[in-house]
C-alpha cells in the first residue's frame, strides 16, 4: 500500500472512530437523562402524597440522590443536548422538595441550580423559567444555627444623580461580605450584608425618589444580624457594583437606559464623608526615548517641613508609615511570556498587551525624580511565576505591579478589577486565580506553607490601599475614552505571583481580551497609553500618601 493510501485510510479510520464516540456520548447521556427522568416522576408523586410535617427520611434521600444524579449528567457531559434540561430537572425538584417540607438545603441547592443554568446555558429556551423562578425565591439566606454578633454599621447611604447614572453608596464602618441579586417582577437588585447592624437613622427605612430610575431604597432586618438593602429599578439597563475603602464603601452604579440629561445633585444619610479626590491625570504628551533603568535625575526641590503620611485605608498607620517608610523602586511585572501567551484575543495576546504596557509605564515613571524601575522581562520570554516575586525581593522593591489582561467564557463579561494578596471573596476571583496561577511550578506538598504564607501577610493593609488607588485611576482616566467602561472592584485572592513578595503588591486586569468592544480598544496605542498613565497616576498618588509631598522632595533631593 502507498503512503498516500495509507494516509488516507489513517484518516478515514480516525474519522469513523470519532464519528462512533460521539455517537456513544450522546446515547449515554440520553440514557442515564430518561433513566433519571423516570425516577423523578415517581419521586415527584411520592412527594405530593407525603405529610408536610412528617416527610419520610426514604423519600428526601431518592429526592437527593436523583438530584445528584442530574448534577452528574451535567458534569460528565457539559456540552450535550441533555445538560440544561438536567440542571431544569434538578433545580425544579430542589424547589417542589422545599416548597412541600421547608428544608433549606432543598431551596440552596435550588437556586444554585437555576444559576447555573443561566450563567452557562445563555442560549437554553429554559432560562427565562429559570430566572421567573429565581425571583421566586427572593429571600434571605437560610439562618444559621448560632447567630454570629454584628461586626459592622451601616453608617450611610448616598445617593448622585448624574446624566447616565444613578450612583447608590452604601458606607460601613468596616469591611463586610455580601450577597447581591437582580430579580423581575417588580424590578430591583438587593444586597444582603452580613453581620451588620444599622444605625437608628437608617432603621426599616424606606428612601422614595419619584420618576428616576432607582425610585426607593428600602433598608430592612432580617435575622442573623443581617441587612438587606432593596434597590427598586425602573428603565435601568446595567449596574455594575464595586467597594472602597477608608471607610469601607459599597457602591452601585445604576445605568438608565436612555441617556437623559439630569443636574448632578446628592441626598445623603447620614451627611455623606466627600467621595476620594481623583488621581492627577499623568501628562498627555508622547513619550519619551528609553533611558537607562535607574534613579531618573530631577531638579533641586525646595527645603520644606516634611507632611504627615495619612491613615491608611482602614484609619491606622501601618508598620511602613510608622516608620517612615516611601517609595522608590518599583517593579512592574508584564504577565505570562514565551511559550504562556496568557489570553487569546483576535490578533492579541494577553502577553503581548501587558508587555507593551509595562514598557509604557516605565517611560511614564522614570521621568519622576527619585523613582527606580525593573521590568521582570522586557522580551516575549517565560519568567516562572515563583521567579517575579523573587525578582522584586532581590531588587529590595517598594512596590510590585502585576498587570494582567481578563478572560471569560461570558463575552459579554467586562471591566477592570484589582487585586491584593489573600484568600479568594467570590466563585469569580477563584476563577481568576485558577487561570492566572496555571502556569505555577508549586506542588501539593507545598499547601500548608503557601496557606501561611497568605494568613501572615503583613502588607496586607497597603496592598489593599495600592489596590484600590490602581482601580479608581484606571476607571476614571479610562472611562473618558470608553464610556461603557465597567468597574469590577477591589478583589481578594490568593495569586502565586503576590505571595512572597516582601513589598506592597498588587495584580491588575485591565480589560477583558474576550469582550469584542475592548479587544478593539486594547489594540490601540492611545488607549494602552492612557492605561499606563492610569497606572503611573496610581503609583504617584500611593506613594505620596504614605509620605506626602513635600517629604517626598526632600528625601529625592
Amino acid at each position: 500500500m502507498s503512503r498516500i493510501r495509507m494516509a488516507r485510510a489513517l484518516l478515514l479510520a480516525s474519522a469513523m472512530w470519532l464519528s462512533v464516540s460521539t455517537v456513544a456520548l450522546a446515547q449515554n447521556a440520553r440514557e442515564r437523562y430518561q433513566s433519571a427522568v423516570d425516577r423523578d416522576a415517581d419521586v415527584r408523586l411520592a412527594i405530593d402524597k407525603a405529610l408536610a410535617a412528617n416527610p419520610p427520611s426514604e423519600l428526601l434521600s431518592q429526592a437527593v440522590k436523583v438530584m445528584t444524579s442530574f448534577e452528574s449528567i451535567v458534569r460528565r457531559y457539559p456540552t450535550s443536548g441533555y445538560a440544561d434540561n438536567a440542571l431544569w430537572q434538578a433545580a425544579s425538584l430542589a424547589d417542589a422538595t422545599y416548597k412541600k417540607f421547608s428544608r433549606p438545603e432543598d431551596l440552596d441547592r435550588a437556586i444554585r441550580m437555576y444559576r447555573w443554568l443561566v450563567q452557562e446555558y445563555p442560549a437554553s429556551s429554559l432560562v427565562s423559567r429559570a430566572k421567573s423562578q429565581l425571583s421566586l425565591l427572593d429571600r434571605p439566606a437560610p439562618a444559621a444555627p448560632a447567630a454570629p454578633a454584628p461586626t459592622a454599621t451601616l453608617t450611610g447611604i448616598q445617593r448622585t444623580v448624574l446624566p447616565d447614572t444613578v450612583r447608590v453608596t452604601l458606607e460601613l464602618d468596616r469591611e463586610v461580605s455580601y450577597r447581591e441579586e437582580r430579580l423581575a417582577g417588580p424590578a430591583r437588585v438587593f444586597f444582603d450584608l452580613k453581620g451588620v447592624q444599622l444605625t437608628p437613622a437608617l432603621m426599616d427605612r424606606v428612601l422614595s425618589y419619584p420618576s428616576d430610575i432607582v425610585n426607593k431604597i428600602r433598608v430592612g432586618r432580617h435575622p442573623d444580624n443581617m441587612v438587606r438593602v432593596v434597590l427598586d429599578l425602573e428603565d435601568v439597563s446595567r449596574y455594575s457594583v464595586f467597594t472602597l475603602y477608608g471607610p469601607f464603601r459599597l457602591v452601585i452604579d445604576a445605568e438608565r437606559a436612555a441617556v437623559r440629561t439630569a443636574a448632578a445633585s446628592s441626598v445623603a444619610i447620614p451627611a455623606p464623608l466627600p467621595p476620594p479626590a481623583p488621581p492627577e491625570p499623568a501628562p498627555l504628551a508622547a513619550a519619551p526615548a528609553p533611558i537607562e533603568t535607574s534613579r531618573a535625575p530631577g531638579p533641586p526641590a525646595p527645603l520644606a517641613s516634611p507632611a504627615s503620611p495619612a491613615a491608611n485605608g482602614i484609619g491606622g498607620y501601618s508598620i511602613a508609615r510608622q516608620l517612615g517608610l516611601g517609595v522608590s523602586r518599583i517593579v512592574i511585572d508584564p504577565g505570562h511570556g514565551g511559550h504562556d501567551p496568557g489570553v487569546l484575543g483576535k490578533g492579541l495576546s494577553e502577553a503581548s498587551l501587558v508587555l507593551d504596557i509595562a514598557l509604557r509605564l516605565e517611560k511614564l515613571l522614570l521621568k519622576e525624580p527619585g523613582v527606580d524601575v525593573v521590568l521582570t522581562r522586557r522580551t516575549d520570554v517565560y519568567i516562572p511565576l515563583e521567579e517575579r516575586t523573587e525578582i522584586a525581593n532581590r531588587q529590595s522593591a517598594d512596590l510590585f505591579l502585576s498587570i494582567h489582561a481578563n478572560s471569560s467564557r461570558n463575552t459579554a463579561a467586562k471591566g477592570i478589577e484589582t487585586y491584593f494578596l489573600s484568600f479568594a471573596s467570590s466563585p469569580e476571583a477563584e476563577a481568576v486565580a485558577a487561570r492566572e496561577n496555571s502556569a505555577s511550578e508549586r506542588e501539593m506538598h507545598q499547601l500548608p506553607d503557601i496557606i501561611k504564607a497568605i494568613a501572615l501577610n503583613n502588607k496586607l493593609d497597603e496592598s489593599r490601599d495600592l489596590a484600590s488607588m490602581v482601580q479608581e485611576a484606571l476607571v476614571t482616566n479610562l472611562r473618558k475614552s470608553n464610556r461603557e467602561i465597567r468597574s469590577r472592584g477591589v478583589k481578594k485572592a490568593p495569586f502565586v505571583v503576590l505571595i512572597g513578595a516582601a513589598m506592597p503588591s498588587v495584580l491588575a486586569e485591565i480589560s477583558f481580551v474576550t469582550n469584542k468592544q475592548e479587544l478593539q480598544l486594547l489594540k490601540t496605542a492611545g488607549y494602552k497609553q492612557k492605561i499606563a498613565e492610569s497606572l503611573q497616576a496610581a503609583v504617584l498618588r500611593y506613594r505620596r500618601s504614605l509620605k506626602g509631598t513635600a517629604a517626598i522632595a526632600m528625601q529625592d533631593r
